[in-house]
């Protein structure tokens, strides 16, 4: 038995196979018979068992190394002819991979740097990389509007409530009233953001001129004229004045003659073809307020008098002071030819408001002075003394006025001597007059002219003047 055993130890062994014993020495010495072969070598005591042994050892190792080097880098799927690990450095240690090394460590590629060179911390791109130019994300927590180029700011001004359109636009319209220009009423309109009520402007500017004056309602006539097409369109002027229609009951009692007088704004818009042609045909026999009523009447009578719908440019009659000096001085005229007769001074003032004329009242007092010198008997002196005073408590004359009206008589008085003898002494009695009244000052009242009379003697006296 112990005879096969030292036949055992001592016979020729197959290629890669390895003993229990010689795994046991190796892991307790790994070097020891490494030594003791390359000793056996030297002394030349080396058996043919013991150098296939030797070689046995050798291939095991390298067939333990690739095993380690396989499992820590599983995706490795070659070794180098030399034995050494893809991607390791050439001048370190074999099999070890450096942490820091920018080349792929899955043993694929070409060895190149990850992502070309242009990767890793503190680095811009590959070299000669051009960068397009990127645009700010608004959505962007680092975006900065002040710091944009082409920045564009744009005032937004928000939609007016109706409760507050009535007291935004109505000094707009007053004011309009003073200056008469339609382009800044249109300028200021527009600045405001009246959205979807902007048909409102068209009945707050006719509500007020109802309220005014004759030439009043004449520049609202302008003023929607102007506005339509740049504003207001058909739809909204026709919105508008619907909507006035509906409330004239309540208009009438601010303005008992507002039915009248909307008429002649709808007979007005419709031949300034502000309002459509069919808009009268469109409430035909659909009104039920008798107020309503009336003013489409009215409109219709306008519309019919004129011939080829020309524009009724007179329905308001012609302002103030673009009428002519001669039209004025016959409505004056006829407004105190009519007093004469009717004696209603509460009248004679209301047709001198409605003229609008305040700059040309002097004219009213040189006109009334005139027939008084040109009348006969004392009514017409007591009645235009009392219409005089009238004015004067009233202020509807100023005092300016009434100087200037009584000083042109004076200039004149020569040339009404002509055509009235007794001229002269009418003018020192109504003077007088209306200085007892306070009509005039006494600085008016000593500035009449009268006339000197030379007294002669008799004719015996030889014609000489008496002293």
């Amino acid at each position: 038995m112990a005879t096969q055993v030292d036949a055992w130890s001592t016979a020729p062994r197959a290629d890669g196979v390895v003993s229990f014993e010689d795994n046991k020495v190796e892991v307790s010495s790994p070097y020891s018979d490494d030594e003791e072969l390359i000793d056996a070598e030297v002394n030349g005591n080396w058996t043919p068992q013991e150098k296939a042994l030797h070689e046995a050892r050798l291939k095991a190792k390298a067939k333990r190394r690739l095993r380690r080097s396989s499992s820590r880098n599983s995706a490795s799927e070659s070794v180098s002819e030399s034995g050494e690990v893809a991607g390791g450095d050439p001048h370190g240690v074999k099999g070890k991979v450096h942490n820091n090394d920018r080349k792929s460590r899955t043993g694929k590629g070409r060895g190149l740097p990850k992502k070309g060179g242009a990767g890793g911390k503190g680095v811009w791109g590959a070299a000669g990389m051009v960068y397009e130019v990127e645009e700010p994300d608004v959505r962007d927590p680092n975006y900065d509007e002040s710091a944009q180029g082409d920045t564009v700011y744009e005032t937004v001004v928000p939609e007016v409530e109706e409760k507050e359109l009535e007291k935004m636009v109505n000094p707009i319209v007053q004011e309009y009233f003073e200056h008469g220009d339609t382009k800044e009423v249109e300028m200021l309109l527009k600045e405001l953001n009246l959205g979807q009520h902007k048909y409102e402007v068209t009945s707050l500017a006719v509500s007020l001129s109802l309220e005014g004056k004759a030439s009043h309602r004449e520049l609202t006539s302008r003023l929607l004229s102007d506005l339509l097409g740049k504003l207001l369109s058909q739809g909204d002027m026709a919105h508008a004045f619907d909507k006035m229609l509906n409330e004239l009951p309540d208009l009438i009692l601010d303005t008992p003659e507002a039915p009248q007088m909307l008429g002649q704004f709808i007979a007005r818009a419709i031949a300034d073809h502000v309002l459509p042609m069919d808009f009268l045909d469109y409430h035909k026999g659909k009104v039920d307020c008798d107020h309503a009523r009336v003013a489409l009447d009215r409109a219709a009578v306008l519309l019919t008098m004129k011939r080829e719908m020309v524009r009724l440019d007179n329905v308001w009659g012609v302002g103030g002071g673009l009428r002519p000096v001669k039209h004025l001085i016959k409505e004056m005229n006829l407004l105190l030819k009519e007093y004469l007769i009717s004696g209603d001074i509460a009248e004679a003032e209301h047709c001198l408001r409605d003229l609008e004329v305040p700059h040309f009242h002097h004219e009213l007092v040189y006109e009334a002075v005139v027939m008084v010198l040109e009348s006969k008997g004392e009514t017409a002196s007591h009645m235009m003394m009392k219409l005089l005073q009238s004015l004067w408590k009233t202020g509807l004359i100023t005092v300016d006025q009434m100087n200037r009206g009584f000083q042109r008589v004076y200039d004149e008085l020569p040339e009404i001597s002509l055509d009235v003898p007794h001229a002269h002494s009418i003018m020192e009695t109504f003077v007088e007059l209306c200085y007892k009244e306070s009509v005039i000052t006494k600085q008016l009242r000593d500035a009449c002219p009268s006339r000197g009379r030379k007294r002669f003697v008799s004719e015996g006296d030889g014609g000489l003047i008496k002293n």
